[in-house]
């Protein structure tokens, strides 16, 4: 395990892929121009978009490198951004998230230069602004308004829970990221699961920053809830070594059961809690048709996928 000494100066490089991400891709560029911490540099990898991704991105001073869409890999091509970035903190986020503040990247990093152990922090994510109750509330869920830092030790208490973090919003230590050679390929998603779970395995930490603030969220419909689980169960098992370390997650699943009724209860949104019990027996299903994916027909894969491209290259068979 690398010593990662604290730095007086340091250099963050901001790291996006992007896809016919014109427009939040504004708000977000826009929301860096004016932080407390300005990033050395903005890399942009785009997916061959149609739209104005490309210039909006140039236009905020981002260097650009266009793959083809079929060359696209949640791991690799953050792996490729990550070893030509010249800052010694990378700093990813996904297109569609928005800066709440002008000193997110001060608190999203700071972590990382207090403490000789910590080698990722991940923000906290609010729901955006036309966000619907049920999606309001998973990002709650998911995102509390206190701090923390995970070991490898919390795996015993937190399950799966451990390693839980999201590159939509994170910050690695370069030297740390290269320890483990960055992020693994070919995955369907949860590069960034994975990494952490790495990192922990090689007695680095992880910080939740939950001062680092930005507007993301999704209202998904019926069946991309199915589909979104239905990744994760295929990523769980393509992933095995992630559940036979660090544990399952069905625990935290009754807790936001329970507290999604709870929820709209409380709120008065009676007519809510039906369809959020058949969103839960949707995601309860495709999650567990994912973790038995290699039993079922191939052709049926994309349909049942929210990443279709995935199966359609070749990769999932």
């Amino acid at each position: 395990m690398a010593t990662n000494a604290s730095k007086k100066s340091f250099s963050v490089s901001v790291i996006i892929p992007t896809l016919n991400g014109a427009k939040s891709l504004r708000e977000l560029l826009a929301g860096l121009t004016i932080q407390s911490i300005l990033p050395q540099e903005i890399l942009v990898i785009d997916s061959h978009s149609s739209d104005d991704t490309v210039e909006v991105a140039k236009s905020y001073g981002a260097q650009v490198t266009i793959i083809e869409r079929a060359a696209f890999d949640h791991g690799a091509t953050r792996s490729m951004a990550a070893r030509a970035a010249k800052g010694d903190i990378l700093v990813y986020f996904t297109q569609d998230v928005v800066p709440a503040d002008r000193r997110l990247l001060e608190h999203l990093i700071t972590p990382l230069m207090g403490n000789d152990a910590i080698a990722v922090s991940y923000g906290r994510q609010l729901p955006a602004f036309n966000a619907d109750e049920i999606s309001a509330h998973l990002r709650s869920f998911n995102y509390s308004d206190t701090s923390c830092v995970r070991t490898f030790g919390d795996r015993d208490m937190l399950g799966l829970e451990t390693v839980f973090t999201s590159n939509s919003c994170a910050a690695y230590l370069k030297e740390n990221l290269a320890e483990i050679n960055y992020f693994k390929s070919g995955l369907i998603f949860g590069e960034d699961t994975c990494a952490a779970g790495r990192l922990l395995e090689k007695k680095y930490k992880i910080a939740y920053a939950a001062d680092a603030l930005v507007y993301h969220s999704h209202n998904y419909e019926l069946h991309e809830e199915f589909c979104r689980y239905f990744d994760i169960g295929v990523f769980h098992t393509d992933e095995a070594w992630l559940l036979k370390t660090y544990g399952g997650a069905s625990s935290r699943g009754k807790q936001y059961v329970r507290s999604g009724i709870a929820h709209l209860y409380h709120l008065g949104f009676y007519g809510l809690i039906g369809d959020f019990v058949v969103r839960v027996a949707l995601k309860f299903i495709g999650y567990h048709l994912g973790r038995q994916y290699e039993k079922l027909p191939a052709r049926l894969l994309p349909k049942m996928s929210m990443n279709k491209s995935y199966w359609k290259s070749g990769k999932g068979f």
